[in-house]
Order: structure tokens, then sequence, then C-alpha cells
């Protein structure tokens, strides 16, 4: 089963389940289910065995894991092409121009490709073409640009990495589509140079991709969990793991020198009441990527997503539960173009 599908699975699973996990015996837990109130007891099973070790129960009796040694071990895999490490340094000097930018940028034409097209796509509706990198710097914005040169790198390097994950297309769909929701929620929120949200959006959950790669047994001890207890992903992470992908997420935007902004609304997007330093930036993508789960379900199922959103999230940002439906439909049409100005390929 799919992290993508999965997430569908597990939402609607645990708001009819109520469940007893009993003492193990040996290597076996016995989880007791009971239908909730107002479902008959037929719809759910009166008994399941889940076979696994009791170490796979107990993070704290694992090996010596830790966010920052799985990142380690995965840098040199999943570096960022030296063509984008030099332009994150660039753009915060403000001795480069928009010119010297462009000519990094033109190093790697497969990147200036891509990045032209992203620039005279219909995210931006310039009336007029744009035919230079160093022209696109001038009209979209340094700091913005950057954030693409970003998004595209990270999804390329990822996407050339053998993955034990069956459906890498449905987990680049959420990605980019919560970045899309997440740059349309900032232009609700007036926030100015969204594009930084955009890559926030489609880097949220890159955490997971490390833990496939990394740990496949413990990502899959971590998927039969969820499927049976109803939990979110990042809890049962945090169970069978020791941690979560969001922290996993913002060590490596963290060993990427990427700005701090970007780590902290990766770090806390499951947990935006915790974000102290960029909160609105965190709210946005935590919507966001609950949107993303909604946009996916039926409309008959979807208000039932609608509690996974932390109050604080709407507090921090004013927007409420009433932009949810206008900013799908917004963000549908949208997606199957992110898709191709994103995704490597021609």
């Amino acid at each position: 089963m799919t992290l993508y599908s999965l997430r569908k699975t597990t939402t609607s699973h645990h708001r009819h389940v109520n469940n007893f996990v009993s003492p193990p015996i040996g290597n076996t837990v016995i989880v007791r289910q009971v239908a909730a109130p107002g479902r008959p007891t037929g719809d759910a099973p009166k008994l399941t065995l889940w076979l696994m070790s009791e170490q796979a129960m107990l993070p704290e009796e694992k090996s010596d894991l830790t966010p920052e040694s799985m990142v380690k071990g995965m840098v040199k895999l999943v570096s960022l092409p030296h063509v984008c490490i030099r332009v994150n340094l660039m753009v915060d000097d403000p001795k480069y121009s928009a010119t010297e930018i462009g000519e990094v940028i033109s190093q790697d034409a497969a990147l200036t490709a891509r990045l032209l097209r992203v620039a005279n796509s219909s995210f931006y509706g310039f009336q007029s073409k744009i035919s230079t990198i160093s022209r696109a710097v001038t009209v979209i914005g340094f700091r913005e640009l950057r954030d693409l040169v970003v998004a595209v790198s990270a999804v390329r390097t990822f996407s050339n990495i053998p993955m034990d994950l069956e459906n890498m297309a449905a987990f680049w769909r959420h990605s980019i589509f919560t970045g899309i929701v997440s740059r349309l929620l900032s232009k609700q929120c007036r926030i100015l140079h969204s594009e930084r949200l955009f890559v926030a959006g489609v880097l949220h959950d890159l955490g997971q991709l490390v833990i496939f790669h990394k740990v496949p047994d413990l990502a899959n001890k971590t998927l039969k969990r969820i499927k049976l207890t109803g939990e979110e992903t990042y809890i049962a992470e945090r169970t069978i793991i020791g941690f979560d992908h969001a922290e996993i997420g913002a060590e490596l935007v963290k060993s990427w020198h990427l700005p701090k902004s970007l780590e902290d609304t990766i770090r806390f997007h499951h947990t935006p009441e915790l974000a102290v330093e960029n909160p609105v930036d965190t709210a946005i993508v935590h919507i966001a990527n609950i949107i993303s789960d909604i946009a996916e379900e039926h409309e008959n199922d979807r208000k039932r997503h609608y509690e996974r959103i932390h109050p604080e999230a709407w507090r921090v940002t004013g927007l409420s539960e009433n932009v949810i439906d206008s900013i799908i439909c917004e963000a549908h049409p949208l997606l199957f173009e992110g898709l191709a100005l994103i995704m490597p390929g021609d």
C-alpha cells in the first residue's frame, strides 16, 4: 500500500474504530478493534493479531538512529547540484547581479529549460515571453527564482534514487499539489514572495523518502501500524522509529544550507502550534497538506478531515474552513501543469 493511498485509508479508519492493545505476548501484539458508537459491530474486525517484535513497538529499545544520522548517510546521494548551491549563495550576496546569477544557472541546460518553462507558464501569467534566465531573475525576483531552483533540483535529485515505495507518482502528486495550495493560501493571507511557500509545500514530505531509502524495514512496519491503528503517519513514525519524517526533512534542508524559514516550516508542518519563528508559513503548509488529502476524497467524505487542522493554524493565518472548497477548485487545474513543469522528463 502506498503512502498516498494510505493517507486516505488511515483517516477514514480511525474515525470508526477504537483500539485496545494488550500487553505483548512473546512477539505478538493483540489489538482488539471494537466498532465506535453508532457503527454496527459487524463493520469492524473483532480481533486482529499483529505479528511484530516488541522492539518495533518501543522506539527507545531500537538502534541509536537520529534525524541527523539519517541525513548524514544521505548527504552524498542527495546533495543538490553545484549550480543550485552556487545560486543559493549568490542570492544572499548583494554584489551579484541578475545577469551573473543567470550565467551560473545557464550552466545547467536542463535546469535552465525547466525554469524558463515555469516562468512562461500560467503560474505567473506574464504577457510577454521570458527568453533568458537573467530576465526571469529580474521579473520573478532573486529569492523567488532561487526557491524555484531549489524545488526543481530537489525533485530531480530524489527522482533518481531507488525507493522501496510502490507509487512515487502519487507521492509527488501530493507534494506538488500541497505546494500549489500553499501558494494560493499565501495569496489569501496577502504574503509577498509566495514562491517560498510553494517550495515548502513541494518539499514538506522529503523526510519520508529518506526513511524509505534508509530504513525500508521500519518504513514498512510504520505502514502496518498506520493501517492497523489509524494513526497519522508522523505519530506512527515516532512510535516505530523514534522521530518523524518532518524532523528528517528539516535536517536535510539544513544540510543543504537553505533558509532557516524553510527548515522550520518543514520541521513543524504537522505541529504548527510549536512553530515560534515562522508560524504563518508553517501554518499555511500545515493547512495545505491536509487540504491536499481532502482533495483526494469524495466530496461527502471531506469534512471528517477538517478536525486534523490545528486551530492555531487558522488563528495565525486569519483563514477558516470556508476557504477549503474554493482553494481546491482553484488548485486542481494547476496540478497537471505543475507536475509537467517540476517533474523530471521532457
